[in-house]
């Protein structure tokens, strides 16, 4: 425990403002991934537990992209659009027949996925570690300084692509009619298909956006870290967490409970760096005995 480095943080102006900006960048690269998985659960109400491996081919794709091109911008959209590509292959070739089986039966599907598409990436790409596509250049300047607190400039350009990704992402769903349908989709599907709506095509588009949001996080997050073979597992984890948090089907509270956690994670590097896992699921678990739906959940 390092409540000592603790206390002196928070009478820091200057690690306050660069724990909090860490702790946004994790909060909204996690948003991204969570946001997909919490989407599907609530219109297929399935429990995608392939959605990590997903964010895994994200990377891959934007990391053989960039290789190729050695443009930034084109590898992370092609490696989201990729993404989106094989979600949509998976759901239409092999997900859509289980959407009324048990759930032990879609679990198993999706994890056989997993290992599937773990193998595969190693036999591609090989089973050591790829470095990282890098920041684009117009960020390669110096850092910014906050009150002496550092904070890199792509952390700052991450932390934005993600907030536009979320507020696109609530229009779509808020303000569109496509949102409206989706919505419907959640609440009553054979309503809607008896007004002639093709609910199969609604369900695969949802699918298709959670796996470009898992893309668009694993291509972002190449950029500043190792790619490697089984990398969506620990992302897996922390995004059923935040569905839990934030209830699940909740876009809003995908976002509040990103939020928590990359805060969470972050200060808690500073207070108990042994321990910041700990808090997660500490956290997970007050909410569960505490409002069991989620902070934005519906109450069933």
């Amino acid at each position: 425990m390092e409540f000592a480095a603790f206390l002196e943080c928070l009478t820091s102006a200057s690690c306050i403002i660069s724990q909090t900006a860490g702790g946004l960048k994790i909060g909204m690269l996690l948003f991204l991934v969570a946001s997909g998985l919490t989407l599907v659960f609530g219109v297929l109400g399935v429990i995608n537990f392939a959605h990590g491996a997903l964010y895994m081919l994200g990377a891959y794709f934007s990391w053989q992209v960039m290789n190729v091109s050695g443009h930034f911008g084109l590898s992370v959209f092609l490696g989201a659009l990729g993404v989106s590509i094989v979600g949509l292959l998976f759901e239409r070739g092999l997900l859509n027949r289980v959407y009324n089986a048990e759930l032990l039966i879609q679990i198993l599907l999706c994890y056989s996925i997993v290992l599937i598409l773990d193998d595969l990436v190693m036999i591609i790409w090989g089973d050591e570690f790829l470095s990282s596509i890098g920041v684009p250049e117009i960020f390669q300047v110096p850092p910014l300084f906050v009150l002496d607190a550092v904070i890199p400039p792509f952390h700052l350009a991450i932390i934005g692509i993600s907030l536009l990704v979320a507020l696109s992402l609530w229009l779509l769903m808020s303000k569109t009619r496509f949102g409206h349908l989706v919505r419907a989709a959640a609440v009553n599907p054979k309503m809607l298909e008896a007004l002639g709506i093709n609910t199969t095509v609604i369900r695969a588009s949802v699918f298709v956006l959670g796996s470009f949001l898992a893309g668009l996080g694993g291509a972002l997050a190449s950029s500043i870290g190792s790619v490697v073979s089984g990398m969506g597992n620990s992302i897996l984890v922390e995004s059923f967490i935040v569905t839990v948090i934030g209830g699940m089907g909740s876009i809003g509270g995908a976002f509040l409970a990103s939020i928590i956690i990359g805060m969470s994670r972050s200060f808690g590097a500073v207070a108990m760096p042994l321990f910041t896992d700990g808090i997660m699921f500490l956290i997970m678990v007050l909410v569960l005995i505490l409002r069991p739906q989620g902070l934005m959940g519906d109450k069933k």
